[in-house]
């Protein structure tokens, strides 16, 4: 064993073919939570997320008394299971009920620390318009649970379009009462353009030409990569071309705009992980997924065991999976172990060198996969232990997801999982989860989407986003049990 700021770390009983020092997040925080609990006089700390939008979620956790030979690692724990919680669910204010020394801290690290003012800087500011705050109180005190949301997806009266914004393509599809009349790829390059205006008229020659093949447009649904809250656009790569001046005056409104040349009908755009999950939960006919998509970044989706979307973010490329002190760090954020660097194009990048394959350093992350790719159609022991390395993080990872998601069903797709080496992946995954995790393993399905569902699933599963007025939209008000002991 060794330690993250005084975190005690456990090292795996499958470790990554190409990895001995990963130290899996879910067996440090397991083992912290063990220690607190078996302490006579643990801490309870009770947390809550507030989004823009009203919405509380509630959690809460056990820590151990500062007289414990663990305390040293009560901060950390604390800490990387905040910025967990910020980047699965969202929010601009975190109360915190517990030591006040530690929400000081907390407040601290948010305001001063590099890794800290970036989560405050992206989550806060540039997503919910608001600093991130940390609020010390009693936990009388905590606004309650709740969660007013209306229920996304799944809705197929009346004509619908549906559209899913990609870094290559953009696809539409004309739906009729669930019933799918056209679907159409056009391929564009949307990633260095300059002009607002551009995006705005492609977008729309989308939409127009799957209208015409309906007597009339009742909702529009679309998945696109990014931030999207409320229908604006936070943070998106698809337009990181545009000037930041020409951003926030423009593309933030992009789809409400667009709303209202569609004169105000029923609209809905959320994250394309989103989206990629619906899609997945519909094709296999299944609630409860949790779906990764690990291409040039991770991105994550949820559909809920009612079969809904949440307003959750999901952005779980910035959530911490290796708490080793050495583990990658993050280019963007700057952080170590996020799960970027390890269910995407960059985890295959990072371990090429590892695996003793030389390529040349210039190649770009997709060429590089590519040639691991092809390498590993040809039997190369090296590929597949990249593959074997990436399924053995995926395995801890998940059981690190369960502690925060409810899921029967994983749906793995993207890039990376092309090929043969999707098939090792899962077979590396399912083989930790049946050593360090046998009660996940018996509860776990494994899914791979079809190549037809990859193509145009998402753009026909967006179309089932909005709720219309025939669909007698319900608009309610949750209020979430506190998991102790999940967290």
């Amino acid at each position: 064993m060794n330690e993250y700021h005084g975190l005690v770390l456990v090292p795996p009983r499958i470790i990554p073919a190409l990895d001995s020092a990963f130290r899996p997040a879910v067996l440090a925080t397991r083992a912290f939570r063990n220690a607190a609990h078996a302490s006579k006089s643990a801490v309870l700390i009770q947390l809550a997320l507030e989004q823009a939008d009203g919405s509380v979620f509630h959690f809460a956790t056990e820590i151990v008394p500062e007289s414990h030979p663990q305390s040293g690692g009560n901060f950390t724990y604390l800490e990387r299971l905040v910025k967990f919680l910020l980047w699965s669910r969202g929010g601009f204010r975190i109360y915190f009920a517990g030591p006040r020394p530690l929400g000081d801290q907390l407040q601290k690290h948010f305001r001063e620390t590099p890794t800290g003012k970036f989560d405050s800087n992206l989550l806060g500011e540039k997503v919910y318009d608001r600093p991130l705050e940390v609020v010390t109180m009693n936990a009388a005190d905590i606004p309650p649970a709740r969660a007013n949301t209306t229920p996304l997806g799944g809705h197929w009266d009346g004509c619908r379009i549906g559209f899913d914004l990609g870094a290559s393509d953009r696809k539409a599809a004309a739906v009729i009462e669930g019933k799918v009349v056209f679907s159409e790829e056009v391929v564009w390059n949307p990633v260095m353009q300059t002009d607002p205006q551009w995006h705005f008229e492609q977008i729309m020659d989308s939409l127009k030409r799957a209208a015409a093949h309906l007597p009339r447009v009742d909702a529009i649904g679309g998945s696109s990569a990014g931030i999207l809250v409320n229908n604006r656009v936070k943070v998106a790569s698809l337009f990181r071309g545009v000037p930041t001046e020409f951003f926030n005056r423009r593309v933030k409104v992009i789809f409400l705009k667009m709303n209202q040349a569609w004169d105000g009908i029923p609209f809905e755009v959320v994250n394309d992980g989103e989206v990629a999950a619906l899609a997945g939960s519909m094709a296999i006919e299944q609630h409860g997924v949790l779906g990764i998509a690990m291409g040039s970044s991770e991105a994550a989706g949820y559909v809920t065991s009612d079969g809904n979307i949440t307003s959750w973010l999901n952005e779980l490329a910035f959530a911490p999976v290796d708490y080793h002190p050495s583990a990658p760090v993050d280019e963007w954020s700057g952080d170590r172990g996020c799960g970027v660097q390890y269910f995407s194009q960059q985890a295959v990048g990072r371990l090429i060198p590892a695996a003793g394959i030389r390529v040349d350093a210039a190649l770009s992350l997709p060429e590089k996969l590519k040639h691991v790719q092809g390498l590993m159609q040809q039997g190369d022991d090296r590929a597949r232990k990249i593959y074997q390395t990436i399924g053995a993080y995926l395995g801890y990872g998940l059981a690190h997801y369960a502690d925060f998601y409810e899921f029967k069903n994983v749906l793995i797709l993207g890039r990376v999982t092309s090929g043969p080496g999707g098939d090792v992946i899962i077979e590396g995954a399912k083989e930790v989860l049946r050593t360090e995790f046998p009660d996940l393993a018996a509860g776990i399905t494994f899914h791979i989407p079809d190549e037809t569902d990859k193509r145009h699933g998402q753009a026909v599963a967006a179309a089932s986003l909005p709720i219309t007025r025939r669909s007698q939209p319900q608009l309610r008000l949750s209020h979430e049990p506190i998991p102790t002991s999940r967290i």
